[in-house]
């Protein structure tokens, strides 16, 4: 079966909201320093634009977690497999996640972050579902919330495919 993109929010919607997100960011954390941690993969697209117009100092790092290992059921049980270089230890952390589905993950990843003692950790995510929502985390900055409806680009995938797209699109199967 292949599959067709449908725009959900086009370059430039999200390019606009991302530098609302920004600004935001900025106006909170003045005068601080922040570590900006970009959850991998599907985060390194957002993580790098909203931090290019983050107007206080800003660290960047990366962290990787799976809560599936070589199944395609969450085992519930998060392995971090790239984990920070950072030590976050008394500073102003925000998490960057591309999108928030059923919190599971993120959930145990923010548990496990907060255990390292930072001054503040707040969470910043692109997309927001929260129709899937199990497990409940604390959104700060959500630029956009969607129904639960499979979404590509922006470095959310389709069976690897599609991160690279500048806009978020809907995948729908295309009838042969």
């Amino acid at each position: 079966m292949k599959e067709q993109i449908r725009v959900m929010f086009s370059e430039e919607q999200v390019d606009a909201r991302i530098a609302q997100l920004a600004a935001q960011i900025s106006s909170d954390f003045e005068g601080e320093e922040i570590i900006a941690v970009g959850i991998l993969r599907g985060g390194v697209y957002f993580c790098t634009e909203l931090t290019k117009r983050i107007t206080v100092p800003v660290i960047i790092d990366f962290i990787e977690a799976s809560s599936y290992g070589a199944g395609t059921v969450s085992s519930g049980q998060v392995n971090i497999t790239k984990d920070l270089i950072e030590d976050i230890e008394g500073k102003n952390v925000l998490i960057i996640e591309d999108i928030i589905d059923t919190g599971r993950t993120l959930s145990r990843l923010l548990e496990n972050l907060k255990n390292r003692n930072p001054k503040t950790l707040r969470l910043c995510t692109l997309l927001d579902k929260p129709e899937r929502r199990i497990v409940k985390v604390p959104v700060d900055y959500n630029g956009f919330q969607i129904p639960d409806q499979f979404v590509v680009g922006y470095g959310m995938d389709y069976a690897q495919k599609y991160r690279n797209l500048p806009y978020i699109g809907i995948v729908e199967p295309e009838n042969a």
